[in-house]
């Protein structure tokens, strides 16, 4: 068990700009899990669940995902302090922190500009894992996506450039200035005794342009310093274990190390609806769920793990809704699995989303029409637009759907795993939306959520159920 360290001495250690409560704390186990559904907007969490009860044989709305029956809800509003519609930096800074900042921030000040390397080193907001760590807490971050990109990345790491991801992104002058890439962040990693999970995707960014990825030997790493930081991570501490691909996730033995990096593909892991292609295989995030809750359960003071379904957000950035509502299913199966392994008497889980997405639902299709189909109003009847073709019930504002002479959807099969929905505008990639997103809480704390909040305010909430009361500020 850890040595534990007073809330109010590690914030002061840490200079951070809330004061956290006096060191007398519930000595109970505490627990939080904070799940980020990446992208996952309001409407993706109704065509998911309209998705998922199609695919269970029902008409699909009547259906419920595992996290819709928490009984805390609440509106989450999700500007940056800079942007109208925010980036995933920016917000997730906000959910670890307590503080909203710039666009294409990590864990730094909103009066720091972006790119702005000297002020980013004066300016650092400590993060809820930090905290926690240096409070004798287990930590973890499982993500879907690189363990480098912006949620997870908002857990640990500083930078005032979300794609300082590994140092060849970076400029020389940030480096000569001492600012540090995202992943050398993450295996550098001090406070505490290190984190004990670390699960994703994004291999490339620890090896240097010298090595051969083990998977894919048509790829090399991304890092031009000549380092390989799983090397380095695997000789800080005497009892690191590394794995990268199924056959080594499953047999590993939570107990057996003090800390488990896995880094299943170069980049991003594989869309859950591809997972099976994966030659080498990789974990579901249910799994990775699974084996961190394992491994982090046990003795006082507790634990803080924070899971992202980050390929949701990547689903609708190609304007694919298929894909991320495959990855929504997978993600809300990794809530299913944390709820089953917990006790809500000591576990708070808070399921969100860092921002929303141009997805839509719309055009008045009879009840239990197939979700990814045209719109009809009765079975094999469509319903058609002014120039007499159908139209999807899903589709995107903006993105690669765009067509610039519309196409006739009766020869179209819209279920093909790999089409695009219809956009309106055209671009590269389709982008995100700036409503307010929903939150769900149950267990520990969970009832200090609701009505329509600020997104820093969530920090609170996860704060107080760990630390056993509110950070003053």
């Amino acid at each position: 068990m850890k040595q534990f360290v007073g809330i109010s001495g590690l914030l002061l250690m840490a200079g951070c700009a809330l004061q956290g409560p006096p060191a007398q704390i519930d000595p109970a186990t505490r627990n939080v899990i904070l799940f980020v559904g990446d992208g996952m907007g309001i409407s993706t969490v109704t065509a998911a669940r309209i998705y998922a009860g199609q695919l269970a044989g029902g008409t699909g709305e009547e259906h419920s995902l595992s996290f819709e029956a928490f009984p805390n809800v609440a509106l989450v509003k999700t500007y940056n302090t800079d942007f109208q519609v925010p980036d995933s930096a920016g917000t997730m800074t906000a959910l670890v922190t307590g503080e909203k900042t710039r666009s294409g921030l990590l864990g730094i000040a909103g009066r720091v500009k972006r790119g702005d390397c000297a002020g980013a080193l004066k300016n650092p907001l400590p993060t809820l894992l930090e905290l926690a760590e240096s409070a004798g807490y287990r930590t973890g971050v499982v993500s879907t996506a690189t363990i480098t990109h912006a949620t997870p990345g908002a857990t640990y790491a500083h930078s005032v450039e979300r794609n300082w991801e590994n140092d060849s992104t970076m400029p020389d002058a940030a480096k000569r200035a001492g600012c540090r890439d995202i992943a050398r962040q993450l295996i550098e990693f001090d406070h505490g005794d290190g984190i004990e999970v670390m699960l994703g995707g994004g291999r490339a960014h620890f090896r240097s342009t010298e090595q051969t990825d083990p998977e894919h030997a048509e790829q090399r790493g991304n890092r031009a310093d000549g380092v390989d930081l799983v090397t380095h991570w695997l000789q800080r501490g005497s009892n690191h274990t590394y794995v990268w691909n199924a056959e080594q996730f499953s047999m590993l033995e939570p107990s057996a190390a003090d800390s488990v990096l896995g880094l299943f593909e170069p980049s991003h892991m594989r869309f859950e609806a591809d997972r099976a292609n994966d030659p080498a295989g990789e974990p579901s995030l249910a799994e990775m769920t699974e084996f961190a809750l394992t491994k982090l359960a046990g003795d006082a003071p507790g634990y803080f793990l924070m899971v992202e379904g980050g390929r949701i957000d990547h689903g609708h950035h190609l304007g694919n809704a298929y894909k991320a509502l495959e990855d929504t299913l997978a993600f809300d199966a990794a809530v299913a699995k944390a709820v089953a392994m917990t006790d809500p008497a000591n576990t708070l889980i808070l399921v969100t989303a860092d921002h929303s997405h141009t997805f839509t639902i719309s055009g008045y299709p009879r009840r239990g029409n197939p979700i990814l189909g045209t719109v009809e109003v009765a079975p094999g009847v469509p319903l058609l637009d002014l120039s007499g073709r159908p139209y999807t019930t899903l589709g995107y504002a903006n993105g690669p759907g765009y067509r610039e002479t519309l196409p006739d959807l009766s020869d179209i099969d819209t279920l093909d795993p790999d089409f695009r929905q219809v956009a309106g505008y055209p671009l590269a990639a389709e982008t995100h939306a700036g409503e307010d997103v929903a939150a769900f809480a149950q267990g520990l704390g969970a009832d200090k959520l609701g009505g329509v909040i600020e997104q820093n305010l969530i920090y609170d909430v996860l704060f107080e159920a760990l630390f056993g009361q509110p950070p003053a500020r």
